[in-house]
């Protein structure tokens, strides 16, 4: 069977990626070829007429059809004479996924979405909802936003912390047809793992240890508005598949309920993580992944766009006198601050001028943290060039892993959850490194 690649995965950098899915004959006549699913449907047979026409003897005329739904895509048998088969099980009808192996008749097909980065001219606005950018980067952002708030598109917005990745969500919202309705927010990195199941999914009287009442999950309270999930890579990977289903076949079952609620929710989720390098990492889903990835915004930090701080000066303090007060130092100092916090770092900056009435000093203290690409000026450990390749990297590898921990406790005060989340490590992997080290103890 073909080794062919399941996934094209978005480009890291794209500001706007763009989902095309198609049907990739892999094996039997048509070999190689491939057809977009464009339409409502796509018909499957050996009738010439057909969509994909696979002059295979074991492929009925009228074989099956591929049909386009709000949740998803669906593959329907049309009482085939060989049946339809996917990832090897025969079905009646089912959704597909990504990577999915259809067999009809002799012939193998791959269920295949990829993804495209899209050009996007620059939106002519200087802004969009309460975010503001007159840069290259912003705009570009603005003029997607603008095309995709009005419809239901699933977006995943990436950045750095303090980008803006809430405001957008919520700018997202205000700009969508349901803007009238409400707009929930599930921090995934803020909410314990043991309760995120009952804050996403909601859970009925008795279903857990404290449960004394029925209660509706953030999925259920969305209703008719929009769903914001932050952090969307703290998500437990045992989770994941249940927000899956969510996703594909709007329904929600509440924790100790075998009765499924229909749903109508938007979903916006947010990470300042590569999904993709999770992915590849085991730590998050593939499907969950794709399904969430049907339109991706990545907000550009601020250091890229010092031309935007007058602007977002402007819009935090609602003083059109504050930046042409400040001296031409601070400003020229501001414009050259590598901005680690971002946008929210930049308030905080305003709120301490405006306090402390430093507006017009020559220069002011600002945070001094690296820029996130800028190499470490620490002397290189040292290494034992005598040993093999491999156990000197994992002589390296070892020192590296307990000095990391060891600073990483030490500043968490000793607290695990808050080290593993600072990290960005799934708990029980933080909890195996340590042991491994030899640095947990029943204390901690």
């Amino acid at each position: 069977m073909s080794s062919e690649r399941t996934d094209v995965l978005p480009t890291a950098n794209a500001a706007f990626t763009r989902r095309e899915v198609t049907l990739v004959v892999l094996e039997g006549p048509e070999s190689g070829r491939r057809v977009r699913l464009d339409g409502a449907a796509l018909s499957i047979g050996k009738d010439p007429a057909s969509g994909l026409c696979l002059p295979d003897a074991a492929v009925s005329r009228n074989h099956c059809v591929v049909e386009k739904r709000h949740e998803g895509y669906l593959i329907r048998d049309l009482g085939s004479t060989n049946g339809t088969f996917v990832d090897g099980t025969r079905v009646r009808e089912a959704y597909l996924r990504p990577g999915s192996r259809l067999q009809v008749g002799n012939v193998i097909l791959l269920f295949q979405p990829v993804y495209h980065a899209d050009e996007v001219p620059p939106s002519a606005a200087d802004h969009f909802g309460d975010m503001v950018g007159l840069s290259q980067a912003m705009r570009r952002v603005f003029a997607v936003l603008e095309r995709v708030a009005p419809t239901e598109a699933t977006l995943l917005l990436t950045g750095e912390t303090g980008t803006g990745k809430g405001a957008t969500a919520r700018a997202i919202h205000a700009a969508s047809n349901r803007a009238g309705g409400p707009f929930v927010v599930v921090d995934c990195g803020s909410v314990s793992h043991t309760l995120i199941e009952g804050e996403l999914f909601g859970a009925e009287k008795g279903a857990y240890t404290g449960a004394t009442e029925s209660r509706a999950g953030a999925c259920e309270q969305a209703g008719g508005g929009t769903l914001f999930l932050d952090e969307i890579d703290d998500l437990p990977l045992d989770l994941q598949p249940k927000l899956l289903r969510v996703l594909e076949e709007r329904e929600v079952r509440r924790l100790g309920s075998t009765k499924p609620s229909r749903l109508d929710i938007r979903v916006v989720a947010a990470t300042k993580q590569d999904l993709g390098r999770l992915v590849a990492e085991g730590r998050f889903r593939e499907d969950l992944f794709f399904r969430l990835s049907v339109v991706r915004v990545e907000l550009p930090p601020l250091r890229g766009r010092p031309g935007d701080l007058e602007c977002l000066t402007l819009r935090f303090s609602g003083d059109s006198d504050l930046w042409p007060s400040f001296s031409p130092a601070l400003r020229e100092q501001l414009a050259a601050h590598a901005w680690p916090g971002n946008v929210r770092e930049l308030r905080n900056v305003l709120d301490r001028l405006r306090f402390l009435g430093l507006e017009g000093a020559e220069t002011v203290s600002l945070e001094t943290a690296p820029r996130p690409d800028e190499a470490d000026d620490a002397t290189l450990p040292e290494v034992d060039f005598s040993r093999p390749f491999k156990e000197a990297k994992e002589s390296l590898v070892d020192a590296f892993e307990r000095e990391y921990l060891e600073r990483l406790l030490e500043r968490a005060g000793g607290r695990i959850a808050v080290a593993a989340r600072e990290a960005h490590l799934n708990r029980k992997y933080f909890y195996d490194l340590l042991r491994k080290h030899g640095l947990y103890t029943k204390d901690r």
